[in-house]
């Protein structure tokens, strides 16, 4: 992947009309973290933190502000000053969902700019190390057997697990019985109880278990963590459903200032310090794209979310 050199743009920045006298970054930067303290998201923010600050020659520290399934975080950095000191890391769904489930909370599309996408979280369908079924197919045979009479947990509404699942039932024609939880972990308990069949979950979240098996995995392409676990795309089911984000700044945050920050992030993600961080989280090899990818991604995906969460009940 191409690397950049952020001092020789910083210079050409800072060379362009109006910028003789201003620097930037002028003072330290607020990296936003819309979830709470030590989840996947919050490490892989910190790490990318760590990474940028001397790149960009200022600190930059991690604040949570937790709340609103996403909400709060991303809604004080969308009213942020557009000076480019404050910062969101946060999954595309803060933008491609949050604003339909959450439509009083003041949330738009198009009130955030990506900046540089830095990580890409595949889902996957696990069971019980006894369960029945052993691949995709053995679902769909016993869903066409007993129409909606198979449950599967995700951690809530319009979740991206659950829109995984969504997609993919979609593309398979049959019914399952969804049973929203508050986190995967509970969903993984009630499999291994045996009060649902399948659990939707976050791949990482399967991390180091021997009493659960995956059926698939909804990527591109097998994860290097999970070798021998096909995707979905294998089994016949056009459907790849990622949680996929990283770096936004606020809307109106000046092109020039944006160039930096792409230029320190890309640095940063591809540096090894942010790398090994990636490896632990299970990531991709390709979980950077730059703000012109990343946007691209994210018009699908808002369109893509829109079309899903048409057929959903969300007061459920």
């Amino acid at each position: 992947m191409k690397r950049f050199s952020t001092l020789a743009l910083l210079g050409l920045v800072l060379g362009l009309p109006g910028h003789a006298q201003e620097a930037f970054p002028s003072r330290p930067i607020q990296l936003i973290n819309p979830y709470q303290p030590g989840g996947a998201t919050d490490l892989m923010a910190r790490a990318l933190a760590a990474a940028m600050a001397p790149i960009l020659g200022q600190p930059m520290v991690v604040v949570n502000r937790d709340g609103a399934a996403g909400g709060v975080g991303t809604l004080q950095v969308a009213r942020a000053a557009p000076d480019g000191h404050t910062l969101l890391f946060a999954p595309a769904l803060v933008q491609s969902v949050l604003p339909v489930t959450q439509p009083g909370s003041g949330l738009r599309s198009d009130a955030l700019r990506p900046v540089c996408q830095t990580f890409s979280n595949a889902q996957a369908i696990a069971v019980r190390h006894d369960s029945r079924f052993r691949n995709l197919a053995d679902v769909v045979a016993a869903a066409r057997a007993a129409p909606a009479g198979i449950t599967y947990g995700t951690l809530g509404i319009a979740s991206i697990p659950h829109l995984a699942m969504v997609q993919w039932l979609q593309a398979a024609g049959v019914e399952l019985a969804h049973v929203p939880y508050r986190g995967d972990g509970p969903v993984m308990a009630d499999t291994l109880a045996g009060r649902i069949d399948l659990a939707a979950i976050v791949l990482a979240s399967a991390a180091g278990r021997s009493d659960m098996r995956l059926l698939a995995v909804f990527d591109l392409e097998r994860n290097p963590a999970f070798p021998d676990v096909p995707t979905a795309i294998e089994q016949g089911f056009e459907v790849a459903p990622t949680s996929f984000g990283g770096v936004f700044a606020p809307g109106a945050t000046p092109p020039e200032r944006l160039a930096v920050l792409e230029a320190a992030c890309a640095q940063a993600a591809l540096g090894e310090t942010y790398a090994a961080a990636a490896r632990r989280a299970m990531q991709p090899a390709a979980y950077h794209l730059t703000a012109e990818g990343f946007a691209r991604r994210l018009v699908a995906d808002i369109a893509q979310k829109a079309r899903l969460l048409a057929g959903i009940n969300l007061s459920q």
